[in-house]
């Protein structure tokens, strides 16, 4: 274990992650640190239930194409914390977490915190003290109450798809749940706005007329369409033929349409193109429909077989990934399935459902709220899928193996802490 992960365990156990909405305790601990967040670069900050992830890691690409030195703050990682803070394009290295991590406690000085709060207060401080062009934010949990929204006059926000998730923090209906995320609007700030239900979409924009925020929505005033050999994005000021982004899936699409609505309501950055073109090109973001082709789970695939991940954690995740297995009917498909014990299996998989010859639930390792493999077999199996608990893996996978004659696919999916485990183990 690194240092850094011993101080992030030791602060995980000193201060619980039981999840406590509250910006009281992280305006305290930064006046004592100075308020740095008041003293960042331009800022995109960035809520919704799907898709938030992708689209900045969209927007990071594209302004780093542009030439921009970008800050990025992402939660959660998937096999190393250092993933959630990057410093002008790179990952926040071991000392500097390190040494940040002890000054945040330190000036913290026991008072009550969550994990969450002490640790975004040490990734403002980096940001402050480390020359960038522009800061991108995407909020942990909500807006109205998540400790990235201490930023009092934003760039541009933005909302991606909000749908039913986290409803024992946010709410029971998705309005409730829109409300929170609509908190992170600001008095003259444009707010760019994804598809979204009508319900959600009435919330936000009564959100926006009353503390005076600028919509520019999907529909009336920017699109995103598929097109022969890619996608065409649509807007008051631009308008772009564009190759498919480098992240598989139709509902990418939708998201770098936010990327680039945002983009073009960002001003005093210059971005062409070209530059659009190739940040698309080359997004990071594991774990999306991810093409697994080397490491061990790899190596003990049959040949002419395929391995993907994928962290469909919600009812909407499990959509969007159902809607590119339309795409999948060359060879059967088998999902690998585990998430948390908050979670009912049966939602996320339901659109998925049609789509699978088969399903292994698995626990996921190492963590404790994980849902039992027995209790997603059944799920699965309510579904109309073939199912079975599994104890790992590479079980499944051999399994599967045994059960199939030609060549086929397997999906592992579910929970982001799951994608972090085979990320991790399988190199």
């Amino acid at each position: 274990m690194s240092r850094a992960d011993a101080i992030l365990d030791r602060l995980t156990r000193l201060h619980p992650k039981a999840i406590d909405l509250s910006l009281g305790r992280i305006r305290a601990l930064m006046r004592r640190l100075g308020d740095p967040q008041d003293g960042l670069p331009a800022t995109i900050h960035v809520a919704g239930t799907n898709g938030k992830g992708s689209t900045v890691a969209m927007l990071r690409a594209c302004l780093e194409a542009a030439g921009y030195r970008v800050h990025a703050y992402t939660s959660p990682h998937l096999v190393h914390f250092n993933e959630r803070i990057r410093l002008a394009g790179n990952l926040i290295d071991e000392a500097a977490l390190v040494a940040l991590l002890d000054e945040v406690e330190e000036v913290n000085a026991g008072d009550p915190i969550t994990f969450f709060e002490i640790t975004t207060a040490a990734a403002y401080l980096a940001f402050a003290r480390t020359p960038a062009d522009i800061v991108v934010l995407e909020t942990g949990l909500g807006g109205r109450l998540d400790t990235t929204n201490l930023i009092g006059a934003p760039a541009v926000t933005a909302i991606t798809p909000v749908s039913m998730d986290h409803m024992h923090f946010l709410g029971d209906t998705l309005a409730k749940i829109a409300a929170e995320k609509a908190g992170i609007l600001k008095p003259g700030r444009p707010a760019v706005i994804a598809p979204q239900e009508p319900a959600a979409a009435a919330v936000i924009a009564a959100r926006a007329a009353e503390v005076g925020a600028p919509l520019y929505r999907f529909g009336p005033d920017w699109s995103a369409v598929p097109i022969p050999g890619g996608w065409h994005y649509e807007g008051r000021r631009w308008s772009f033929d564009l190759k498919l982004p480098s992240l598989p899936g139709r509902h990418q699409i939708d998201n770098a349409g936010v990327a680039l609505a945002v983009l073009e309501q960002l001003e005093g950055f210059d971005i062409d193109r070209p530059a659009l073109a190739a940040g698309l090109g080359r997004i990071e973001w594991p774990a999306r429909l991810q093409h697994l082709t080397r490491g061990p789970l790899v190596d003990a695939l049959p040949p002419g077989w395929e391995l993907w991940l994928d962290g469909m954690h919600n009812e909407s995740g499990g959509a969007a990934v159902a809607a590119h297995a339309e795409t999948w009917h060359d060879r059967p498909l088998h999902a690998i399935f585990g998430t948390l014990n908050t979670r009912d299996p049966a939602d996320t998989l339901r659109a998925l459902a049609p789509h699978l010859a088969s399903l292994h639930g698995i626990a996921i390792p190492g963590e404790a709220n994980t849902l039992g493999a027995e209790a997603i077999a059944a799920a699965a199996v309510s579904l109309g899928i073939r199912s079975e608990p599994t104890t790992s893996v590479a079980a499944a996978i051999a399994a599967i193996a045994r059960a199939e004659s030609g060549p086929a696919r397997i999906l592992i999916c579910g929970s982001l802490y799951l994608a972090g485990t085979i990320l991790a183990e399988n190199g």
